[in-house]
């Protein structure tokens, strides 16, 4: 049988003391903790309808104040997640938790957190060079030179930048990479200049090749005569007379001037009887070949 001593037993009743008196206010407890979690709920959710309401004012602030899009779109991110981290923050010292020792925290994390987002933080620096900078906007058509991703910008992000393809897919774009490599943003004029080749034969007449594509060049609505299209001899093939042109159009019409245009210089030299030469492969069989392949049959 095993015996306590008077200080065990004075130990063992203070426990259970203790115990009985968590028991007994566990309920109250427990109501008061759902209660704090429901009130938080609540307050979260009226802090999503402020927040809400306070982006939906900066926006249109800034639209009125003639921001361009990406700027827009770059400090709404921005100031939702500066807004739900004070929600958050505001949450947590309702349990508590003392705002100032969060924030002491976050300080001493501070290096740890910049090293395991590095790259985050340099989407981030890339993103704001990019609003301030400005080497493109939204709605402009560029190509990132350094893995040839190319696209209409749609938006412009706290890291990142989306781009739509012609075939209508979306490339994400860190903004770091954009920001640190070479990209060619082809709208960033009005105007965009249209280089095409077209050969011809040695055997035809240059003048008139020359004289049938400029009037194409002319008759085309779309080509701009500001600048005056240049129709050259550009090179000389080993079986054709390279014929250049060289002209302008607005930029948002480059892809249909140069297919129409592309398409019309084919039809016009074809019926000036200009010939457009062709790659041909000629076959010449050696009689004496013919006769060695007969005496081997009849071998």
């Amino acid at each position: 049988m095993l015996l306590l001593t008077s200080e065990e037993m004075k130990e063992f009743n203070k426990n259970l003391n203790a115990f009985e008196k968590f028991l007994q206010e566990l309920p109250d407890k427990a109501l008061a903790l759902g209660i704090r979690v429901l009130l938080a709920i609540v307050f979260f959710l009226i802090g999503m309808k402020i927040i809400s309401f306070i982006r939906k004012v900066l926006r249109k602030s800034l639209q009125r104040a003639g921001a361009e899009t990406g700027v827009v779109q770059f400090l709404d991110a921005l100031c939702k997640g500066a807004l739900y981290f004070v929600l958050l923050l505001a949450i947590a010292n309702s349990f508590g938790f003392d705002a100032a020792s969060i924030m002491a925290l976050l300080g001493s994390l501070g290096v740890t957190i910049g090293l395991a987002l590095q790259g985050s933080l340099s989407n981030l620096a890339g993103g704001v060079l990019i609003l301030i900078l400005k080497p493109f906007r939204v709605g402009d058509y560029i190509v990132e030179d350094a893995h040839k991703n190319e696209g209409t910008v749609c938006e412009i992000g706290i890291f990142y930048t989306k781009l739509q393809t012609i075939d209508n897919r979306i490339v994400v774009l860190p903004n770091g990479n954009l920001a640190n490599n070479s990209l060619t943003n082809y709208t960033a004029n009005s105007l965009r200049r249209i280089d095409l080749n077209i050969g011809i034969s040695y055997s035809s007449n240059i003048a008139q090749a020359k004289q049938v594509l400029e009037q194409v060049i002319m008759e085309d609505p779309d080509i701009d005569h500001t600048t005056a299209p240049i129709v050259c001899v550009d090179s000389l093939g080993s079986s054709e007379v390279v014929i250049g042109l060289r002209c302008f159009c607005p930029t948002e019409k480059y892809w249909p001037t140069r297919w129409r245009l592309t398409e019309k210089a084919k039809l016009s030299l074809d019926e000036a009887g200009i010939e457009i030469p062709f790659q041909q492969v000629s076959v010449h069989i050696s009689p004496c070949l013919l006769y060695t392949s007969d005496a081997a049959d009849e071998l």
